[in-house]
C-alpha cells in the first residue's frame, strides 16, 4: 500500500472551516500540500499556504491539531493519504493563488463536497465542538 504524506493548515472561523478548490477540480481540500526535500512540517505549512493562498502563517502560533488517514481521491485503490493537520494564526488577505481557484468557509453540513480524508478531519473538529 502507498501513502502520500501532505500537511494542512486547520483555520477556523466562526465555527467554519477554510477549504480550497483547485482548478479543474469538483472536490474542496483544507488546503495544504508536500513537503519539499529538507523542509520541516513548519516550513512545508508556511511555503504551501503563502502559495496556495497569499497570506502568511505566524511561524509562533502554529500547532498541532492531529494526523488522519484515508483513501487518496482520485488514485488506485489501496493508495491512502496521510494527512498532519496544524492550526496558526496569519497575517495578509487571503487570496487565492497558484492552482488555488477560490476558497470557501464550510460548516459539517458541507462535508459531502470535501475529500475523503478531509471528511474524517471535520468529523473530529466537529465532535470536538470546534464547528457547527
Amino acid at each position: 500500500m502507498a501513502t502520500i504524506d501532505k500537511l494542512a493548515w486547520i483555520r477556523i472561523e466562526d465555527r467554519k472551516v477554510l477549504v480550497a478548490l483547485s482548478r479543474g477540480k469538483d472536490v474542496w481540500y483544507i488546503p495544504g500540500g508536500k513537503r519539499e526535500p529538507q523542509e520541516n512540517d513548519a516550513e512545508a505549512l508556511m511555503r504551501e499556504i503563502k502559495e496556495e493562498l497569499s497570506v502568511s502563517i505566524v511561524p509562533r502560533t502554529i500547532t498541532y491539531v492531529g494526523t488522519f488517514e484515508a483513501p487518496a481521491d482520485g488514485k488506485v485503490k489501496g493508495v491512502d493519504v496521510k494527512m498532519s493537520c496544524y492550526q496558526a494564526d496569519y497575517d495578509g488577505s487571503l487570496a487565492p493563488a497558484a492552482e488555488i481557484a477560490e476558497f470557501a468557509w464550510f460548516t459539517n453540513d458541507d462535508v459531502h463536497r470535501t475529500s475523503f480524508v478531509d471528511k474524517i478531519i471535520f468529523e473530529y473538529l466537529h465532535d470536538e465542538g470546534w464547528i457547527d
